[in-house]
């Protein structure tokens, strides 16, 4: 069927579906979000976009979220995957995919439904995934995004975010009113970033939808017909039905339906229901029994599926109910055999309108034909929730089952189907353990799915319950309860609950002891008071090694080596660091499974011992086991800490890549705090990976200070300092120092622990510098040594070598500052730290030439360039670039420059400031085409071979000006 009144998005998606056939990678827009009113059109225009697609010859995949499947994990993505070719499945397409795969046939290989360890493996997987599947070109079109489930949600921003790198286009159609929250943020962060192209269908008008639908209609009645459907092609179909078999004009559009509620949230049109409704009152009883059938079984509604629930053969032919539906388009053929209703407004209709006790009973009788054919709990599920009536313990178990599967690829759907046992289980104290067990595992899912409120509230109501018969329970609950509040942001608060807890009589169950002493610890950290719990830490430790538990004895040596290590207190985490490092090596990975943050700790304290191959090798061991255990908890830890070595060692890529897997993992945990933290880390390897005048890690510091809040913990003050970095490249000072002395509590720094205040130090003293007074720049400078010679660590010192270099320079003393920029590079070079290595080198390059000493800057500057490209640092790449002339004189200027019109000159120094292509044309108003174009004649004019030269190039010559 034609798309009617469409023709300018239809031209668009065409234009972008044409550039899939090119080959065209992310060049613009790669998600197409289509919104609407329900019966607007948005199913049409997909379905014409992925026919345009097909005929183009590119792979296309196509998916529809269902009303009452919210509960199913990844529904969307299911159906959709359920069209991919089986001759082009392999075993590690099969894995990749997994657990997406439920209906795809001729898939070859094991397909477990509880999928990959964790999830967000699982999303880097379908990434890849789909881009094997695209590289001659996909259109993935997933419809009725409004009733996805949440992890079908939670995947959708994972690839609206991070681009597939492939030709794939989405197509993401939903109800704007309907939309959820984390969906409608998702969209419209992309539309901000360039990732998303919004498309907002409105009514159809007049004279278009007469002369498309209702051209042999009386004029007069035609244009009332329509005024009636306000413009809505479903509803304006389902008139003109009601219309041609006689209804009379006048009650066409105003008729109310008895079955038909008032606040029905099919989200039709008024009227539409009753018109739907109307179509169904000249079934047989058989036939109705066949469409009530199919709406209650949804995905699952195949001929088989239909005999079991119905006992309805499935034959096409005479008599059989499914041909005469088809025939009146109440019923449509799907892929795999499935029956579907012509629209989803259509099946919630008919479920809500299916007699209660049927409903019940044909999915009841889903479930067991399920059973019988060896269905996993997971696949059982919802037709086993819905079938329930009453306490049942084998449909306990069934979803109990379902939910631990669901554990770590499905979250909230394992928090869903826990909370419907629990709300069946009896109350008879009989059932008092098992009540606990299961609340305790649903504040589990609620935390790891981001739903931190509530997991804490459910904890607090368990622990206000437990007493002395559960202490392992209790003990549990409060462990999980504490971390829930620093996730919150409520550190002093865990930090109180484990102290009353240690502190009750009788005391914990000696298994317990450990893992709280190492909460409070924890809590101690992340509120800048680990001083008050080092007597703690010291019980703690005795009480692990008195009950030999060598794993708690490897924690809380790493957790103390860590805390030491903020402190300052170098040698005692050298000391404690080893010990842990010599206990964590010795130990098996099961071993360390159960206590997976001792790597966390260990790891970030070799960071900032500046040990990084150690940090290094214990941050990847402890990813390895997180991601085989499903502890999705410590991921951002661990991944930051890896990005934070390698940020440091120059390898710019692999850090950013650590830390935005690191991002998503805690927007979907959904703490502030943690989001902050992996932005504030984030910051700096944007700043450096970027070029020069790029303002994307101002924007990332500003996000991490707005997820930290108001408050003074950890997270707030490392996001306060991440933000006075940006704003001095940004060219602002005084909102550097400002920054800065927020996060360090005033000019005394105390917020902030021993070991960062060096280099906040040698950004004031910067910051003081730009802003001409060189007299506080000189105090700052002087702080800066005397912190760093308590730490005793190399790069402590380069920061404050590199201070007071800078206060040389400013007092004419060049010779000094090249030997102190130099000095402060050689601390770097000893411990690996090769980015500020380089840094320091730059700022040493001109003032060597300066004072005479042209071969040693030509030496160094060779090495900085050679250590930032090769690293992906660049910013230290463009700075060089700015540098360079310095040392070698101006640079060759070709003569084909001069050829450039003033608009090449502008997309070409845009292009030096690390804008896409679809940027540049949304800043200049120029199409993605013209912009394409205009980079084509200037590669051309100036025999660059790619991008990357010409902004190096655009770059130097706007330092000596023009030309």
């Amino acid at each position: 069927m034609m798309v009617v009144g469409r023709s300018e998005e239809v031209e668009r998606l065409d234009s972008l579906v044409n550039g899939l056939g090119m080959n065209a990678i992310n060049a613009g827009p790669w998600v197409v979000d289509v919104s609407g009113d329900a019966g607007i059109g948005k199913s049409r225009l997909l379905n014409e976009a992925c026919a345009r697609a097909r005929r183009r010859g590119l792979t296309v995949l196509c998916g529809r979220a269902t009303e009452y499947e919210r509960h199913t994990p990844f529904q969307v993505f299911t159906d959709a995957f359920a069209d991919i070719d089986p001759t082009v499945l392999d075993e590690e397409l099969v894995a990749a995919l997994t657990p997406l795969l439920k209906g795809v046939r001729g898939a070859r290989g094991p397909v477990s439904h509880a999928g990959p360890p964790n999830r967000f493996s699982g999303y880097r997987a379908v990434a890849g995934a789909l881009a094997r599947l695209g590289e001659n070109g996909l259109v993935v079109a997933l419809d009725d995004l409004h009733w996805a489930d949440p992890a079908s949600l939670e995947l959708v921003e994972h690839l609206i975010r991070h681009p597939v790198h492939a030709p794939v286009l989405f197509l993401m159609a939903h109800r704007k009113r309907q939309t959820p929250t984390p969906l409608a943020a998702a969209l419209t962060r992309g539309v901000d970033s360039g990732a998303v192209l919004p498309m907002a269908l409105g009514p159809l008008g007049q004279l278009e939808s007469i002369t498309a639908l209702a051209p042999d209609l009386p004029e007069d009645d035609a244009r009332r017909l329509h005024a009636a459907s306000e413009g809505n092609p479903l509803y304006l179909h389902a008139l003109l039905h009601a219309y041609r078999h006689g209804a009379p004009l006048p009650g066409v559009a105003a008729r109310a339906h008895p079955h038909v509620p008032d606040d029905h949230a099919a989200g039709a049109p008024n009227g539409l229901d009753s018109l739907l409704l109307d179509e169904l009152t000249a079934l047989t009883a058989p036939q109705r029994l066949v469409i009530e059938a199919v709406a209650v079984l949804g995905d699952q509604a195949t001929s088989a599926m239909l005999r079991a629930a119905i006992g309805h053969s499935g034959r096409e032919g005479q008599g059989d109910p499914t041909a005469e539906l088809a025939r009146r388009d109440l019923l449509r053929r799907g892929a795999g055999d499935k029956w579907t209703l012509r629209h989803p407004v259509l099946r919630a209709l008919v479920y809500e309108n299916t007699e209660p006790r049927l409903r019940t009973e044909i999915h009841c009788r889903a479930a067991d034909e399920l059973a019988r054919t060896g269905a996993s709990a997971a696949e059982r599920a919802h037709h086993v929730e819905r079938s329930l009536t009453g306490w049942d313990p084998a449909s306990a178990a069934v979803l109990s089952d379902a939910a631990a599967q669901f554990a770590d690829t499905a979250p909230a759907t394992a928090a869903h189907l826990l909370d419907v046992v629990l709300q069946m289980l009896p109350g008879a104290p009989e059932f008092d353990g098992q009540r606990g067990e299961l609340t305790l595992a649903r504040a589990k899912a609620l935390g790891i799915s981001g739903d931190l409120r509530q997991s804490r509230d459910l904890l607090h109501a368990l622990i206000s319950v437990s007493g002395d018969a559960t202490p392992a329970l209790r003990a549990d609950a409060i462990a999980l309860c504490a971390m829930m509040e620093r996730h919150l942001g409520h550190s002093a608060e865990a930090t109180a609950l484990l102290r009353k807890e240690l502190s009750r009589t009788p005391g914990p169950p000696p298994g317990q002891v450990v893992p709280l002493g190492l909460a409070l610890g924890m809590s101690a950290l992340l509120t800048v008071s680990y001083p008050d719990v080092r007597g703690d830490i010291e019980r703690t430790l005795a009480a692990a090694r008195s009950q030999g538990d060598t794993t708690g004895e490897a924690g809380v040596l790493g957790l103390a080596a860590l805390g030491e290590a903020y402190e300052g207190r170098t040698g005692d985490a050298e000391r404690f660091a080893d010990a842990a490092a010599g206990l964590v090596d010795g130990l098996t990975d099961p071993g360390l499974t159960d206590l997976c943050e001792s790597l966390v700790w260990l790891a970030w304290a070799e960071a900032l011992l500046e040990r990084y191959a150690e940090a290094e090798r214990h941050s990847e061991r402890g990813l390895d086991i997180a991601r085989r255990a499903g502890q999705l908890h410590v991921l951002p830890h661990l991944l930051m800490s890896k990005a934070y070595v390698h940020l440091s060692t120059c390898r710019l890529p692999s850090a950013l890549e650590a830390a935005e897997e690191a991002e998503s993992v805690a927007r979907a945990i959904g703490s502030g705090d943690l989001l902050a933290f992996t932005l504030s880390t984030k910051t700096l390897i944007v700043l450096v990976g970027s070029p020069l005048g790029d303002h994307r890690a101002l924007a990332t510091a500003e996000e991490a200070v707005t997820a930290a809040g108001t408050g003074s913990n950890w997270w707030a003050s490392l996001a306060w300092c991440m933000l006075g970095q940006a704003a001095y490249l940004a060219g602002d000072p005084y909102r550097t120092t400002e920054a800065i002395l927020r996060a360090g509590g005033g000019p005394g720094l105390l917020r902030l622990q021993p070991s960062l205040r060096p280099a906040q130090l040698e950004t004031l003293t910067n910051a003081a510098i730009a802003t001409g007074d060189l007299d506080q720049a000189a105090s700052w400078a002087s702080r800066a040594a005397e912190e760093a010679a308590r730490t005793g660590l190399a790069g402590q010192r380069a920061a404050a070598l590199r201070a007071q270099a800078a206060i040389a320079e400013q007092r004419g003393d060049t010779s000094a500052a090249a030997r102190l920029f130099h000095d402060a590079a050689q601390e770097h070079a000893h411990t690996g730290g090769l980015l500020w290595e380089v840094v320091s080198l730059l700022r040493a390059v001109p003032l060597a030439k300066a004072a005479g000493h042209g071969p040693r800057a030509d030496a160094m500057l060779r090495r900085a360039v050679r250590v930032a490209a090769g690293g992906g640092a660049r910013l230290v790449s463009d700075l060089a670039e700015l540098i360079r002339p310095q040392i070698e004189g101006p640079p060759h200027v070709p003569a084909e420059l001069a050829q450039l019109t003033a608009r090449e000159w502008e997309v070409a120094a845009l292009v030096a400031e690390g804008l896409s292509n679809q940027n540049i044309a949304t800043k200049l108003f120029l199409s993605h085409r013209t912009v394409e174009t205009h980079l084509s004649t200037i590669y051309r004019k100036t025999s660059v071979p790619s991008r990357s030269a010409l902004a190096s190039l655009v770059t130097r010559i706007a330092f000596h000006g023009r030309g």
